[in-house]
């Protein structure tokens, strides 16, 4: 249940933020908020990460719907019933679907979060793209403190 309602929130948060967005920005309109660092922008991103597959929103969409399937299908032979593994699933479920939702609407995604630290201007992204990055560091992590213990993939330990 943990794992549905999280899927639900992130889609739900996801959809709202970009909804305000493109109500209250102008396409390509950038607005600081932390003047040099963190700025809202209305951006239209037709490909995945950093842009990959641009154009391509039929095979993204496939991708997607793939990679769905497998997570609900075969989430028990990679995942443990632990909190952190739920909650990355939930995380995982909601920014997938959050962005699946935009490609199969619009044919390209919402970005607004974008920020600059000193010269480096990180590529922009939404709540989904952040929901997934989450998901795979929560994933990451459990893992290897999982292998440090001696427990596999965050196993609790008995004991």
């Amino acid at each position: 249940m943990l794992v549905i309602l999280l899927g639900l929130a992130i889609l739900l948060l996801d959809q709202i933020t970009k909804q305000a967005i493109r109500a209250n920005f102008a396409y390509g309109e950038s607005r600081p908020v932390i003047e040099g660092f963190f700025n809202l922008v209305y951006v239209r991103n037709d490909g995945a990460a950093w842009n990959v597959l641009s154009g391509q929103s039929l095979v993204l969409i496939l991708i997607s719907v793939a990679v769905l399937v497998l997570l609900v299908v075969y989430r028990r032979s990679f995942l443990q019933e632990t909190l952190p593994h739920r909650v990355m699933l939930g995380l995982m479920l909601g920014g997938i679907v959050g962005n699946l939702v935009d490609r199969i609407r619009f044919g390209w995604v919402t970005d607004f979060l974008d920020f600059e630290f000193g010269t480096y201007h990180y590529p922009s992204f939404n709540v989904a793209d952040s929901a997934i990055c989450i998901a795979v560091a929560l994933y990451i992590i459990t893992n290897l403190l999982g292998k440090e213990r001696g427990t596999g993939s965050g196993e609790q330990e008995d004991g």
